[in-house]
């Protein structure tokens, strides 16, 4: 049996703890805020070390996803999901219907997607118990947003590389990607066939021996490729790799990954600027797999959309940058101000 309590915390707007023993379902559903619409987000499966890790992860990751939404021009809010387990060995049929109960109880607060540990599959699964839930291919519409996030990711790599490098391609740029699974391997691959040279790391062995097989990518251990003599270090696994062990360590001049949470605390965006290191705002450069998602669920997904959404995450960034330097704060600062107020004129027109 579905149960559920919220969790009532200042400055989001529901969140919401569902447990359901007989399914083996442990899941939050965090909604940030909703001012532009229902709040739409990923869902992740991760077996965290503890309730407060994973309430503190889906706080975050949901009020990433008001900005994210925000700047991306699609008219939700933010939201995201977290269910307590190991995506390889306690994922089943039974707790993905569980959670696909949980969603549906929310009546449309909350749509929900693929995130780590979850895939298309999966999705159809969860929407067999609720409408509200994206991500899911037909037709040739929509489908895995992976693909299309590591497009969006490349674009931002290659405008953070031609606004600090000078580089008008990637040719001969040398870059760091920590996590290569469906979003990191396939920015992989963009990057090689420009000509990059990549460093990859990863926990699972196989995908960097993928990675060097297909690209003839150099292979370093998770803690090395932060640290790695690079132009860009590109992380493109769970948040926080930037931190107060790791800042000190970097040597690229660029950040540009497809991870969400990025920074570990608000002063690591400072931290970067003063280093004269060029961050480009994590939920800014991934926004194609969401806008790919809003538009499936507004029914105006087109390849040719999409890919005018995708182009222009290189002006978005680009904007940005610009705005950091010529008002000297970090480029974290400016995007979060560029989102307020996008959302402060859509509570305004409310």
């Amino acid at each position: 049996m579905l149960e559920s309590r919220e969790i009532h915390t200042d400055g989001w707007q529901k969140i919401v703890h569902f447990n359901d023993k007989e399914a083996g379902l442990n899941a939050i559903i965090s909604v940030h805020d909703a001012t532009l619409g229902p709040a739409c987000g990923g869902c992740r499966i991760f077996p965290y070390e503890s309730f407060e890790a994973g309430l503190d992860d889906v706080k975050n990751l949901s009020r990433g996803m008001t900005y994210k939404n925000a700047i991306g021009g699609i008219p939700f809010g933010g939201g995201k999901a977290i269910i307590f387990a190991d995506a390889k060995k306690e994922k089943t049929t039974e707790l993905l219907k569980a959670f696909g109960a949980a969603v549906d109880s929310l009546k449309g607060l909350y749509y929900t997607a693929e995130d780590s540990g979850v895939t298309e599959a999966d999705m159809e699964t969860i929407r067999s118990v609720t409408d509200y839930a994206a991500g899911i291919g037909a037709n040739g519409i929509g489908g895995n947003p992976s693909p299309f996030t590591a497009r969006g990711v490349w674009r931002g790599v290659q405008a953070a590389a031609r606004y600090k490098l000078g580089a008008d391609t990637l040719k001969g740029v040398r870059v760091s990607i920590l996590g290569v699974g469906a979003v990191g391997m396939e920015l992989a691959r963009l990057i090689h066939e420009e000509g990059g040279e990549l460093v990859v790391a990863d926990v699972n062995q196989e995908s960097v021996k993928m990675a060097a097989e297909r690209f003839g990518a150099s292979i370093v251990s998770p803690d090395e490729a932060i640290a790695a003599d690079v132009d860009i270090f590109a992380p493109c696994a769970l948040g926080g790799s930037i931190n107060e062990a790791s800042i000190d360590r970097l040597k690229a001049k660029v950040i540009a990954g497809a991870a969400n949470n990025q920074l570990k605390t608000p002063l690591m965006d400072a931290g970067l600027h003063h280093r004269g290191v060029l961050y480009a705002p994590d939920y800014v450069i991934n926004a194609a797999g969401v806008i790919s998602v809003g538009l499936e669920i507004l029914n105006r997904w087109s390849e040719a959309e999409m890919i005018k959404r995708i182009d222009k995450i290189d002006n978005t960034l680009t904007a940005i940058f610009e705005r950091s330097e010529k008002e000297d704060r970090p480029t974290g600062a400016v995007a979060d101000q560029l989102a307020m107020e996008i959302i402060e004129r859509g509570r305004q027109a409310a």
